[in-house]
Parts: C-alpha cells; sequence; structure tokens
C-alpha cells in the first residue's frame, strides 16, 4: 500500500472545440496552506447558468483559459459539473446564475454539495479541489469530453455514442449520461490526467489513474477488483478525506513465500 503525495503546476493551451474569448487571462491561482482556495476577485468573469434538473452549469459566457480542461463539450456548449462550478466560484472566476439572472451565492452551492447531490458529496469536493489546485486535469469517470472522443480506447462501450447518433445529441443527453451516478455507487469517481500544455478535449488520451473515494470503510478485495475491472487496465487509486486531509492508496497483488 502506498501512500502519495502530489505536487505540479499545470498550464493550458486552446481548445479546438469551443473558441474561448479573452484567453489571455494567464495569472496563477494562489491556494493557502490547508488547500483551500482564496477568493481571486476578477474584474471579468465567466458566466454559467445553473440548471438543477441536469445538476450541471452550462457556460454563457466564457472568459479566461480555465475551460480548456473544465466542463465537458456537447453541441458546441461547455457544461460543468457541481464540483467544476463550486471550484471556480471559490476561485472568484465564475458567477453562476438562476434562469431568472439571479446569482446564486457560494453558500448555496456549499448547502447543495454537502446533501450529495448531482453524484457529488462533499469529501468528493475536497478531493477534486486538493488535485485541481496542484494543477492535475481531472474529469468524471466514464463521462467522455467531448463526442469527437468517443474512439478513446479505454471508456465503457456503453457510453460510447455512434456517428450516426451524434447529430441527436442535445442538452438532453448531457443529462443522461449523469443521471445514474450516484455518490455510494461502487465505481471510480474521477479520471485523473497530468498537466499538460496541449491537453485536447477531443483527444485526452489516457488518465494516469482513476480514482475512487473511500466512504466510511475502506473497499474490501472483491470492492477493489470489481473497481480494477471497471477502470479498463488504467491504474486504480484509492482516495480517503479526513478532517480534511487528503490521502492516496494504491495496492500491488505480493505472493508471499511457503515457509516450512
Amino acid at each position: 500500500m502506498e501512500d502519495k503525495t502530489w505536487g505540479c503546476s499545470s498550464s493550458e493551451d486552446s481548445d479546438d472545440e469551443v473558441y474561448l474569448q479573452n484567453a489571455s487571462d494567464e495569472e496563477e491561482l494562489g491556494f493557502s496552506s490547508v488547500s483551500i482556495p482564496k477568493l481571486q476577485f476578477r474584474n471579468v468573469k465567466s458566466k454559467s447558468c445553473w440548471n438543477e434538473e441536469m445538476g450541471m452549469g452550462e457556460v454563457i459566457e466564457k472568459n479566461g483559459k480555465m475551460w480548456i480542461t473544465t466542463g465537458i463539450v456537447r453541441s458546441g456548449k461547455i457544461y460543468s459539473s457541481i464540483e467544476e462550478t463550486l471550484y471556480l466560484m471559490e476561485l472568484g472566476a465564475l458567477q453562476l446564475l438562476e434562469n431568472s439572472g439571479r446569482s446564486i451565492s457560494l453558500a448555496e452551492m456549499y448547502e447543495k454539495v454537502a446533501g450529495g447531490k448531482s453524484g457529488c458529496c462533499w469529501e468528493l469536493f475536497e478531493v477534486y479541489r486538493h488535485l485541481k489546485s496542484l494543477g492535475y486535469i481531472i474529469g468524471r469517470h466514464g463521462v467522455l469530453w467531448s463526442l469527437k472522443s468517443i474512439k478513446s480506447s479505454h471508456r465503457p462501450a456503453a457510453l460510447e455514442i455512434t456517428e450516426e447518433r451524434k447529430e441527436l445529441v442535445d442538452m438532453g443527453s448531457v443529462q443522461r449520461l449523469l443521471s445514474e451516478l450516484r455518490v455510494n455507487d461502487l465505481r471510480p469517481d474521477f479520471d485523473v490526467y497530468l498537466p499538460n500544455s496541449r491537453f485536447r478535449k477531443s483527444s485526452p488520451g489516457d488518465p494516469i489513474f482513476s480514482l475512487y473515494l473511500s466512504r466510511g470503510h475502506p473497499p474490501s478485495r472483491t470492492e477493489i477488483e470489481a473497481l480494477e475491472k471497471q477502470c479498463d487496465g488504467i491504474p486504480l487509486k484509492i482516495c480517503l478525506v479526513t478532517e480534511g486531509r487528503v490521502s492516496f492508496f494504491s495496492f500491488d497483488k505480493v505472493d508471499l513465500p511457503v515457509l516450512p
């Protein structure tokens, strides 16, 4: 069993699916010693409209480079998960709105995450925030970044979309991609990629590992084997959050010699 400490930085480049306006925003994001982002009060923010039924935010105004590695692309639009949305709100990089135009506060989003809505719980958000603050690229396990990436070799067949059906994808399909994800499901939570200045949602490559959040108790051997099967050859790491501290573990099979 290994306890890994991760640390690296990230840079970003442009993505071919969505034209990013005002992409000259290259300021680094600051983090305190306890991995809680410092609020970044920016003159120009991105804007998203929250869809409660989907449990995602639809980006309506894009500013900055963060969207290169954040959100999934469907029909030329970017949709961010609840953890992505809250993370950017904490950084002061995103204003979240209701359909009526009312701004949604951080406190309201904290309440949604704490309630385990949209396939995310508070511990899972802490994991996302920790890895993101170190520069890693993170996506929901098994959810395609873009329809252009459906030929990736490490994607569950159930989530693949044929060329003939690509034109039929709309906002409802995005909801269906996440509708079956539950906080307590025995399945990997995130796919994690190394910082990559050439990252493209249309060809993200394989993640360096898939991550499962241990909930309440360490997974049994049977559960670990079930999780590894879902990773389809990608290394699996187990994550544990204790009083805000995020730890990562991996397991190796060892054959012990038979003693005389």
